[in-house]
Order: structure tokens, then C-alpha cells, then sequence
């Protein structure tokens, strides 16, 4: 979880002029005292508190539901340390509907939820063009491709985006 989260301090550090010193002499000190690894979770979420608690900013994270629990769990938790103290971020995430409750959740009273999808025919329309640019049409009969066009398209999820969105806490 650190990875992740000390991944957005570079990217989130790399958009603004001036560094903070705090954040470049904590990423020295634990490159040389723990041979080479960066930070741990509490110092990197202080660090992200810090910069964005001045500084608006957006946080795009894709896939939420492809982190394990107890890594998902880790990263809610600090996203709503670091939400706290930055009334000027916004953070979407993008994942299957089973983790929207989990997400509303972690982050009472802070999301705003949007379901987007593809329809039928949109998926049955790029299955049928997939199927017509194949280099091997004798490699498939009739009943394969009648299986593909019913099973893909009855199998497909819609995605889950949450918007978080800071909302004035009462």
C-alpha cells in the first residue's frame, strides 16, 4: 500500500514548482536507512496531507476492485485520512459495483456514485467485427460463434465510477 500511495506523492510532487523540503529530506532519510525502501504508510499520508491541503487536486485511482481486501481496506482508510485535511482534493475511483458499499463505507458521507456501462448491442457490435477480422474463420463453426455472441455479451458487468466528493461535514 505504501507503493501506491508513495507513487502518487512522486506524481503529485512532480505537478508543483517547489517541493517541500519536509518531503524530500523524509524521502532521503529512508532511502538511506532502510536500503533503498521508501517511507512507511503514516509518514507518506501525512506527506500527502500536507501537500494537498493547499493545493487542489485530482486523484484518478482505475481497477479498485483488482487490489486485495486487505490492501483496499489500507488504501480507504488513508484516502479518508487524507481527505480530512484537503478540502481541495477529489478523488474517482473506478471499480466493479461489489465495492461500492465498501467505498460508502470507508468514506461516509463523501460519495457520489455513477454506473456507466456498455449495452448489448455495443458489445454484440465489436464481437461481430472481432469475429469478421479473424485470419482463421475455418478454426470456428457456426455454433462457437452463436455461443461467443450469446454467452460474452449476458456475461459483461457494468463498472462502477465513485466520485468522491467532499461534502461540508456538519
Amino acid at each position: 500500500m505504501a507503493s501506491i500511495l508513495g507513487s502518487l506523492v512522486r506524481q503529485v510532487v512532480s505537478g508543483i514548482e517547489n517541493v517541500p523540503v519536509e518531503i524530500t529530506r523524509a524521502f532521503e532519510e529512508q532511502r538511506l536507512s532502510n536500503a533503498g525502501r521508501g517511507p512507511p504508510l503514516p509518514d507518506i499520508v501525512k506527506m500527502l496531507q500536507s501537500i494537498t491541503s493547499s493545493v487542489r487536486t485530482f486523484v484518478c485511482i482505475d481497477a479498485l476492485d483488482e487490489c486485495a481486501v486487505a490492501n483496499r481496506v489500507k488504501l480507504l482508510n488513508s484516502l479518508q485520512q487524507i481527505l480530512k485535511s484537503s478540502p481541495h482534493t477529489r478523488i474517482f475511483i473506478i471499480a466493479r459495483p461489489h465495492v461500492r458499499a465498501e467505498v460508502e463505507k470507508r468514506l461516509p458521507g463523501r460519495v457520489t456514485s455513477v454506473s456507466v456501462g456498455t449495452s448489448k448491442n455495443d458489445i454484440m457490435g465489436y464481437l461481430r467485427l472481432r469475429l469478421d477480422e479473424d485470419e482463421t474463420p475455418e478454426a470456428m463453426n457456426e455454433s462457437l460463434e452463436a455461443d461467443i455472441l450469446e454467452k460474452i455479451p449476458e456475461n459483461m458487468s457494468e463498472m462502477y465510477v465513485g466520485a468522491i466528493i467532499l461534502h461540508q461535514q456538519k
